[in-house]
Order: C-alpha cells, then sequence, then structure tokens
C-alpha cells in the first residue's frame, strides 16, 4: 500500500481481528480476563507459543489497538502504552539499568523528571549525572563503563531549549549507549525521532495524543535501532528476542510487575485524540506564531521565547528537526513576579492550571509550582526565575486569545 499521510495513517491503521460487526471504531473492552478454549490453549499462551489476551494488567485488545496505531504513526518497531509519562520514564530507566549503573541527562528537565532522577532513582543507587548536553567535551568526560544511556527531552520544558539530537546520537554510537528521548512536546507528527538515531520515544500521552486533556497515559516506543547485545542487563533476553529484548523485559519483567498499565477507558480515549492530532497541532502553532509576533510587540513583556520565531536562537534546530514545528509552548517574561500574578489573576479565557498541550489556552508561573519545592540555587541551574511564564496554546480563535491577554496586561 502507498504510504499515506500522517491523519490517513491514523484513521485506517486496520485492527488486528475483524470485528463480528464491521465496526469503524475499536470496541471498549472492559474486560479484566480473558478465556481460553481449553487449558492446553491457556498453557500454551504462558509457555509463549499461543499469543492471547490473558489479563488486562498485561494487555487488552483496546490499548493493544492503541498501541498499533501510535507505532505505525511513528515507523517503529513496538510500542508499551502505559498509565502516564512519569510511569513511560520509570519503566525505561528502570529495564535499561540496575543499581550502581549510572544515566546522562540534561541540568534542564521538567521539574518532576528531575525528581525522579535526583531522589527517587538516586535511593535505589541508580545515579544521573547531570551535564550541558550541547557541550560534546562535557558529555564524553562523564560516559564510564557504568553508564547505560543518555536521556533528553527534544524541547526542556519550560525552558524551551532545543539540543542538537546528532551530535547526541554520534556520542550515544561512539560509546554504545542507548539514546532516549521524551518528546512530549514534539508529537510524532513533527518529530520522526527514528530517523535522527534516537533508540526509545518516551511520550506523556496525557499532553496531545489524549485529545484535549481527558485521560492519562505514556507510551514507550522502541524503534529497533539499537544492539541489545551492548548493554549488559539485557543478556537473559537478547538471546531468545533478538531486537525485542528491550519490548520483552518490560512486558516480562518491569511494566507487568510493577502495575503501571493502561487502563482500556483511557486507551479508547487517545485512539480518539491521535484521529485529530495533526490538525489540533496545525492550530495549535499558527497561534503560536500569531501570539509570538504581539508579544514580540508589547511593551510590557520583557522576553519571549518560542524557538518558531524567526528571531529565536535555536530556530535552526527547530527546522532541522522539528519541521519549524518545535511544540505549542511559549515563555513570556514580565517585570516582576507580583505582575505574573497579576496578569494571571486577570485572565478570562486562557486557565490556570499546571497541564500543557490542552486544547484550551493554559497558563502557568513554573518557578512557584512545579519547580516550588526546589531551593533557588537549582531553579537558577534549571533557568527557571520568577519573573517567566509558561504559555501552551490552545485551539482558540486567535483573536480572542489576543484579546485576553491585552486586557490582563493593562
Amino acid at each position: 500500500m502507498k504510504k499515506t499521510g500522517f491523519t490517513t495513517t491514523a484513521l485506517n491503521v486496520p485492527f488486528t481481528k475483524k470485528d463480528p460487526h464491521n465496526s469503524l471504531q475499536m470496541p471498549l473492552y472492559e474486560s479484566v480476563a480473558f478465556e481460553f478454549d481449553s487449558a492446553e490453549q491457556i498453557e500454551a499462551n504462558f509457555k509463549g507459543e499461543h499469543i492471547a489476551h490473558v489479563y488486562s494488567r498485561s494487555s487488552s485488545p483496546t490499548v493493544e489497538y492503541f498501541e498499533l496505531k501510535i507505532k505505525a504513526l511513528t515507523n517503529s518497531n513496538a510500542v508499551v502504552a502505559v498509565s502516564s509519562g512519569m510511569a513511560a520514564i520509570s519503566n525505561t530507566i528502570l529495564a535499561v539499568t540496575k543499581a550502581g549503573d549510572n544515566i546522562i541527562s540534561s541540568n534542564q528537565l521538567f521539574g518532576h523528571t528531575l525528581a525522579l532522577f535526583k531522589q527517587t532513582f538516586a535511593e535505589f543507587g541508580l545515579e544521573t549525572r547531570f551535564s550541558n548536553l550541547k557541550s560534546k567535551e562535557e558529555i564524553e568526560r562523564l560516559i564510564d563503563e557504568k553508564t547505560r544511556a543518555i536521556y533528553f527531552e527534544t524541547v526542556t520544558n519550560p525552558q524551551l531549549e532545543i539540543v542538537d539530537i546528532e551530535i547526541l546520537t554520534e556520542i550515544a554510537q561512539k560509546y554504545n549507549l542507548l539514546l532516549i528521548a521524551d518528546s512530549t512536546i514534539t508529537p510524532p507528527n513533527v518529530f520522526r525521532a527514528g530517523k535522527f538515531g534516537v533508540n526509545i520515544e518516551l511520550i506523556s500521552t496525557t499532553k496531545y495524543i489524549s485529545g484535549g486533556a481527558t485521560s492519562f497515559g505514556g507510551a514507550i516506543i522502541d524503534h529497533g535501532n539499537y544492539d541489545w547485545n551492548l548493554n549488559p542487563n539485557f543478556s537473559d533476553y537478547t538471546e531468545k528476542f533478538k531486537k525485542n529484548a528491550f519490548i520483552a523485559k518490560i512486558r516480562k519483567n518491569i511494566y507487568r510487575n510493577t502495575g503501571g498499565s493502561m487502563a482500556p477507558q483511557t486507551a479508547k480515549m487517545q485512539i480518539h485524540g491521535l484521529d485529530l492530532l495533526e490538525l489540533r497541532v496545525e492550530r495549535c502553532y499558527k497561534n503560536c506564531m500569531d501570539l509570538g509576533v504581539f508579544f514580540e510587540a508589547h511593551p510590557k513583556v520583557k522576553k519571549v521565547v518560542y524557538p518558531g520565531l524567526k528571531s529565536a536562537s535555536n530556530y535552526k534546530l527547530a527546522e532541522k528537526y522539528f519541521n519549524g514545528v518545535p511544540g505549542t509552548i511559549m515563555t513570556f517574561d514580565l517585570e516582576s513576579k507580583e505582575a505574573c500574578f497579576a496578569f494571571m489573576n486577570k485572565l478570562q479565557i486562557i486557565r490556570r492550571p499546571t497541564n500543557l498541550n490542552d486544547n484550551k489556552s493554559l497558563i502557568i508561573h513554573p518557578h512557584s509550582t512545579i519547580y516550588g519545592e526546589f531551593p533557588e540555587e537549582e531553579r537558577a541551574e534549571a533557568g527557571i526565575h520568577d519573573t517567566m511564564m509558561r504559555l501552551s496554546v490552545g485551539i482558540e480563535n486567535v483573536e480572542d486569545l489576543i484579546a485576553d491577554i491585552e486586557g490582563a496586561l493593562d
């Protein structure tokens, strides 16, 4: 079949089995368990000789179809859907490391990821070595025989920094390391992770993919371009499962045993979210560009950051990796924290929650919220200051957004 566009592909991923009623939508399978025809058949399943759904904590038809849609849209080797974006991160890192190992990551990460690496994983003997990922020399100095992966965000949240991914790929391949990307900010219709050498891609499907903040979810995407023999933590899986060693370890060990499965009800909602993903991103991006022009011209806005603007220092990287659409999050600075709070409190259309990539435009003050638990020194290191606002741009009519912002700035 001829390769089709993103939305056409999303709408036409076939079911694994023909629906008896010829439904055009994947049914919602809410069953916890699935029956077998005989004792011999269920034994064959547990031996891996007969593939079928057994128990929804491990797999279900609705979740499987959601995974197949993401697999088709990312042109990847395999996908595992989990309960949240944080579950995607934790399952992956637990699979590729053990106590005493280390990973290398950015010193500018989403606040909860930073806490996971600095606090939770550290207590279990996993070290995270934080680096300026724009410095090849600094990264290479941190690598030793216990380093297992380089972890990065395609666009950092909320700093909106972009690293040169090809440089990270070069380093990872030189030292036989896994390259793991959190691509939540840059959904698969704008970023082709496998094309640029990313091995494992992680997405919080709660954001763009959920279709408007309907549900929590996450996706672990294996692009099938890493030799798992290079990681000693996969010795029990590589001989039998070969290129699927990572997915086998996730499904048969980490994912199954820690219980971070996606609910079928969530998968059902997010299947619909995938169908309209490209259209929503296009509208949000157009709004971002119009708002960027507005912010750059407004005297009360001290600074605006959006990598899609030609004035941005990382605009060329946004063009190189994301076709000029580096997500739909932007930041802007006012003169003080007090001015930020006063502005937020006057808004009528733009909402004040902690989420992003909803259909609605959302605003937050990162310094006092998602980074509020961190000492001031660590907030400064992460590029978080109290004059910054983070705006997640939605699909509203842009003239209404501009009028709302103008009124709040008065």
